[in-house]
């Protein structure tokens, strides 16, 4: 399993923003990669089934929605890596 966390964003995304700043506060490795890009959304869309930002994936399990909403799902997978 890599560790290195992918994080689908946009710009000027405030729960993008919020999730980054989660994960460089717990000094965990992301890529990043920009949703208005339409390559990137293609293939957030054919991997996850959606294409909204943020998607966070971390050990293969994709999560999106507000950082709230992702927060507590954050906590535990963050656990295991």
């Amino acid at each position: 399993m890599s560790d290195t966390v992918l994080l689908y964003t946009s710009p000027g995304c405030p729960d993008c923003a919020a999730v980054r700043r989660y994960l460089e506060e717990h000094h965990v490795a992301y890529e990043e990669r920009d949703v208005t890009t339409p390559s990137v959304a293609a293939e957030a869309k054919s991997r996850y089934g959606v294409r909204v930002a943020p998607i966070t994936v971390i050990a293969g399990e994709a999560l999106w929605g507000t950082f709230a909403h992702q927060k507590p799902r954050l906590d535990e997978l963050l656990a295991k890596i």
